[in-house]
């Protein structure tokens, strides 16, 4: 391959990242201007909070206990090389509230919630169900992209704050039960650490991560090929997209939030 053959399929590939970026920006814009004129589908937008934050609880109770406690355990043995093993309650709160608790309630929500999204809407696609609302004069975007935009929104930052609050407490369970911390200091050491700064930053990363994650399931889910390949293709496409993207905009935020 020549020189100018290689530099071409560069610059295709970027125009066409840019083209796609540009893409998934103007149906974002879409789905808020959607969401806030009427009509109003409330039991679209009930159904979308409980698939969303609801039955998304138990996948993200069990990530955040296991990995506050694996945490811990990890915090002690690092710190047990330099006499510092009285670190890992401050250690721990910090690292589930900065960083862990919102990336990994952002990674099971597109494990989850957006896969299911995008196969939903591409089967419907498939099935001509979108163009069924269209011939009743129902808004796609309105009725099915909307509402789960919203539910994204409004849910998953509960969900980072719950997550934040079991990840310590797995982290807690082990530093007692195992590693003979006191629980009382324990409790207070974590609670003067924390600051309100650190709560507030975790939250807004989770409404970050709660809109890409359900955008990118509609988008894919809109743009879906016909038969059954198209909906496994934008399946893995929505989850790949919603993952790098939330790592990227994690990224982002904390530089921004925290000025590195």
């Amino acid at each position: 391959m020549t020189p100018f053959a290689l530099l071409a399929r560069l610059g295709a590939a970027v125009l066409g990242l840019m083209a796609s970026l540009g893409r998934i920006t103007l149906f974002t814009l879409s789905a808020f201007s959607h969401m806030v004129r009427p009509p109003y589908y409330a039991r679209e937008v009930l159904n979308a909070l409980i698939q969303v934050g609801w039955m998304s609880l138990p996948v993200v109770g069990l990530t955040a206990i296991f990995t506050g406690g694996a945490l811990a355990l990890q915090i002690y043995a690092g710190g047990a090389r330099f006499n510092a093993e009285a670190v890992v309650p401050q250690i721990v709160a910090i690292g589930m509230v900065r960083e862990l608790g919102p990336v990994l309630v952002g990674l099971m929500i597109a494990a989850r919630v957006t896969s299911s999204i995008a196969a939903e809407i591409a089967t419907m696609k498939v099935t001509e169900q979108i163009d069924a609302l269209v011939t009743l004069s129902t808004h796609p975007m309105k009725y099915l992209v909307a509402p789960r935009v919203l539910a994204g929104l409004l849910t998953v930052p509960l969900m980072v704050g719950v997550g934040d609050i079991i990840g310590i407490m797995g982290g807690y369970l082990v530093s007692t039960k195992s590693l003979g911390f006191n629980p009382a200091s324990y409790m207070i050491n974590t609670v003067n650490f924390l600051a309100a700064h650190d709560i507030y930053t975790s939250l807004l990363k989770g409404a970050a991560f709660g809109v890409i994650a359900t955008v990118m399931g509609c988008y894919y889910g809109m743009q879906s090929g016909r038969g059954a390949q198209g909906v496994g293709r934008a399946t893995k496409s929505s989850v790949e997209a919603a993952a790098v993207l939330i790592l990227a905009t994690n990224f982002v935020l904390t530089g921004v939030f925290f000025s590195i």
